[in-house]
């Protein structure tokens, strides 16, 4: 048994199907199945992907087509193999308690077959099985039995954001909504990570995710997860999240919390970035209305002080490509013509050759990014953080 290390992102939104049906309504309409397949087989370097929108029967159509024409194959493990990238089968679902505030949730399942027989389940329950991350009328817990009953995977999605997220619109703590023996992972979200998560004693049973929640086709693998495998397969991933005969995740790769849009809290009025300090109003102009950021909410929640569990990997702060100050598509492009693929130039690629191609300037912002040293302007209320421009010194690098 030979184990090895791959990338993996699990969780990225169809936006249209190959006919131009809508499915995700606020991704982008290349976002078909098989153009993500390629592009985290291409262009991402990505082992395994999780598709969240698969309960879609327009996408099950898409899929099949691609089985039957020999593009795409079924790992006998669970997934769906486009050359060497598995895709996970998966769907969001918007649950919602009576008193409580709606909060999304992320299920996988092994087959395309099983995934069809949740599909005829959740029809039942939903106004529009066809579109993504749809409210489901019956109680989170009869879901989790479902997906329990069908051999998958729950994971809680992006857990803190402000908006549809267990602890930042649900409730304060996540056992007063769901069955915690069914919970296989949690979902950490662009603005938090373990240092943050780990301040709630009630999360350090549970292994993290770190995911993009990609909306469109570069937004693939901004946050991704190292994991340690036989092979990139459904069963592969679920031994991973439980640590058998040494299958593990070996970091959480992610924003660093300040880049994510919900990290601070900020002023729907004037903008402005909500200080710690003052609860009540807005110093700049007085308003009492803000989006409450996922740090903020954290602090609100936290009972203990940050504590990692002995089982809980590495968080490595990653910045992608398209964060680096003045990398423009052109020389994104030559990047992955002379490199292959994004996971490349980010973590293994010379900085000597990166700047061959890209220029000093670049190629230091990136060095910089892997030595976790980049400083940052905080995100917040829906506005993401964004880089620093660093001046470029040989000597410093």
């Amino acid at each position: 048994m030979t184990l090895k290390k791959i990338y993996a992102d699990f969780h990225i939104h169809i936006g249209r199907t190959s006919h131009n049906l809508p499915v995700k309504i606020t991704a982008a309409r290349n976002l078909t199945f098989e153009n993500i397949v390629k592009e985290a087989h291409h262009c991402k370097g990505l082992g395994m992907i999780g598709v969240i929108d698969a309960q879609s029967p327009p996408v099950q159509e898409d899929i099949i087509k691609g089985l039957e024409s020999g593009l795409y194959k079924e790992h006998p493990d669970g997934g769906i193999i486009y050359g060497k990238t598995t895709c996970l089968l998966g769907a969001e679902i918007e649950i919602r308690e009576p008193g409580l505030g709606p909060a999304h949730v992320l299920v996988y399942l092994k087959t395309l077959a099983q995934m069809q027989q949740f599909t005829d389940w959740c029809r039942k329950s939903m106004k529009n099985i066809r579109l993504s991350t749809q409210r489901l009328y019956q109680p989170v817990r009869a879901l989790q039995e479902k997906v329990w009953e069908l051999d998958g995977i729950f994971i809680p999605a992006h857990v803190f954001t402000p908006f549809k997220s267990i602890y930042g619109s649900a409730t304060d703590k996540m056992g007063k909504l769901l069955d915690l023996e069914k919970v296989s992972a949690v979902e950490l979200g662009l603005s938090s990570d373990t240092d943050l998560a780990d301040r709630l004693s009630e999360l350090s049973r549970f292994p993290f995710v770190t995911n993009s929640d990609a909306h469109s086709l570069p937004k693939i693998g901004r946050e991704y997860n190292e994991i340690l495998v036989i092979e990139p397969s459904f069963e592969e991933f679920r031994r991973a999240l439980k640590g058998v005969n040494g299958r593990k995740i070996v970091a959480n790769c992610g924003l660093n919390p300040k880049l994510g849009k919900y990290y601070r809290s900020r002023c729907l009025k004037c903008d402005s970035i909500w200080p710690e300090n003052e609860p009540e109003r807005c110093p700049g102009c007085g308003s009492t209305r803000m989006v409450k950021g996922v740090y903020d909410r954290i602090l609100e929640l936290s009972d203990q002080p940050c504590q990692h569990p002995h089982f809980r990997p590495p968080y490595r702060y990653q910045v992608p490509l398209e964060f680096i100050p003045k990398l423009g598509k052109k020389t994104l492009d030559k990047l992955l013509l002379a490199f292959g693929t994004e996971m490349n130039v980010l973590n293994q690629v010379p900085i000597e050759r990166i700047a061959e191609v890209a220029g000093e300037g670049i190629a230091h912002q990136i060095w910089l990014a892997r030595e976790e040293r980049l400083e940052f302007v905080e995100g917040g209320g829906g506005i993401y953080g964004r880089v620093k421009t660093a001046g470029y010194s040989a000597k410093g690098s």
